[in-house]
């Protein structure tokens, strides 16, 4: 039997999403959202939701890294229909860039307009402080690795796609609008995407701060690619969870991360209040179906 192509993979992906959600949720989400290590608990406001295990939708993955539920769930988040992927797969559990963008391409293939995607990161700019929330303007990719790589599927975009505004300015403005109204400072910087597992080096921190790096993390940028290629428009929100290597006296340990990231979660949870069903009506072009 010939292997089906990724991108009847994500249809099928699809089509058992929606035959789980459509008669309660016919129309699909507008707005999807990623949610990062420790962040999971975003999804708990939205009602009349429904939720389904990884494991229970077609080429998913379990989940296998702690503040990673590996569910997803679609509901009405104060007033807008949105799916969240709580927990998401990385290029260190061994999985291949094709895996770990899947759930990014599924969720766009469900129609929405706008793909929010948080983490928690390490503060490299040594003014963050732990649980500070850093609004994504750009990227460095530094995975060595490309969800692009091989041959390019017409179906889901172009051989080049463009990346000069990879993180929706219209959305960074956004967010920091509901921040100032609710008075919860916020800060504009440049996620760098590193590999992993491993924490950073001292010099490592000190070698990406001088090349423009004010957080670093070990995910988001093969989604913001991924979903970039298929013409959907991308927020990002970072959780400064720790300081990097060598700015704080003490080891980094990931449950440091969980503990911080659960704080700036109680932050981030009330700016999505807002801004989520603002971004409704800041319409951008739909993702591939």
């Amino acid at each position: 039997m010939t292997e089906p192509t990724i991108y009847q993979k994500i249809r099928e992906a699809v089509e058992a999403i929606q035959k789980r959600v459509g008669s309660r949720f016919p129309e699909g989400p507008s707005i999807g959202v990623i949610l990062g290590s420790g962040l999971g608990s975003i999804a708990d406001e939205a009602t009349d939701a429904v939720t389904i295990p990884y494991t229970e939708i077609p080429h998913f993955h379990g989940t296998s890294v702690e503040g990673h539920a590996g569910k997803m769930l679609v509901g009405n988040y104060h007033g807008t229909t949105t799916v969240f992927l709580q927990g998401r797969f990385h290029l260190y559990e061994g999985y291949k860039m094709e895996d770990v963008v899947f759930p990014t391409r599924t969720v766009c293939g469900l129609g929405i307009q706008t793909l929010v995607l948080t983490n928690a990161a390490g503060g490299v700019n040594t003014r963050y402080r732990p649980a500070d929330l850093m609004l994504i303007e750009d990227h460095l990719n530094l995975m060595g690795d490309n969800p692009l790589k091989g041959p390019n599927l017409a179906q889901l975009g172009p051989r080049f796609p463009d990346l000069s505004e990879a993180y929706s300015r219209d959305c960074v403005t956004l967010f920091e609008e509901c921040a100032k109204e609710l008075s919860i400072p916020v800060h504009r910087g440049v996620y760098a995407g590193l590999l992993g597992p491993t924490y950073e080096t001292p010099a490592e921190i000190r070698m990406y701060r001088t090349i423009g790096a004010d957080a670093v993390g070990m995910s988001t940028v093969p989604e913001t690619i991924a979903a970039n290629h298929l013409g959907v428009r991308v927020a990002g929100i970072s959780c400064i969870t720790n300081l990097a290597a060598g700015l704080s006296p003490q080891k980094l340990t990931h449950q440091e991360v969980i503990d911080n990231s659960k704080l700036g979660a109680e932050k981030m949870k009330r700016i999505l209040r807002l801004a989520i069903p603002r971004l409704v009506h800041r319409p951008a072009g739909r993702g591939a179906h």
